[in-house]
């Protein structure tokens, strides 16, 4: 999700297309929210590892 977030930010800024640019902070800010919580252990949506 990180990976994808930061390929939609790109695309976005380079391209001046903001809709891209929005979607790819909001993955960038999931992704980074659910690596945090896994790393610590904590279960995300009933499962403990995100693949």
């Amino acid at each position: 999700m990180l990976a994808v977030g930061l390929i939609l930010l790109l695309i976005g800024i380079f391209a001046h297309i903001s809709i891209l640019t929005t979607i790819g902070i909001i993955l960038l800010i999931v992704g980074a929210v659910f690596w945090i919580l896994g790393s610590v252990g904590r279960p995300i949506g009933g499962r403990k590892y995100w693949y």
